[in-house]
């Protein structure tokens, strides 16, 4: 029963998250409102991390399953962007470092910041 209330409640945050989209004629992906509005809802503990962490963790474990399919795409179509493959790497490899850079920053910031409000950071 428990599996079912937190894939519900990430389900309607989900839905949610559409419906802004729907409704605010930005363009922004309905996911990342719901990515955003769960990210609120946790930080200000209106939803607890245990209502939604044991269906959190199997759905990332599922996530590589989700790429199958994508890579299979970009190999049979190889031949439509072969020639311009060294650009596509260059930027990929180079967005990569940068995001990897700024998400360490950002984490130890953050932990810095914990530490100076006296709190524990839970890092496992």
């Amino acid at each position: 029963m428990k599996h079912l209330s937190e894939i519900t409640l990430i389900a309607a945050v989900s839905f949610i998250g559409e419906f802004l989209h729907w409704l605010i004629p930005l363009p922004i992906p309905g996911s990342i409102y719901g990515l955003v509005l769960m990210l609120v809802l946790l930080m200000t503990k209106i939803v607890k991390i245990d209502q939604v962490k044991t269906v959190g963790d199997w759905l990332i474990t599922l996530m590589p399953i989700m790429f199958v399919g994508p890579t299979v795409g970009l190999i049979s179509s190889f031949d439509s962007y072969k020639d311009f493959i060294i650009p596509i790497i260059v930027i990929v490899v180079v967005t990569t470092i940068i995001t990897m850079a700024v998400t360490g920053l950002t984490s130890q910031e953050l932990i810095k910041l914990e530490e100076k409000k006296g709190g524990k950071h839970n890092v496992k």
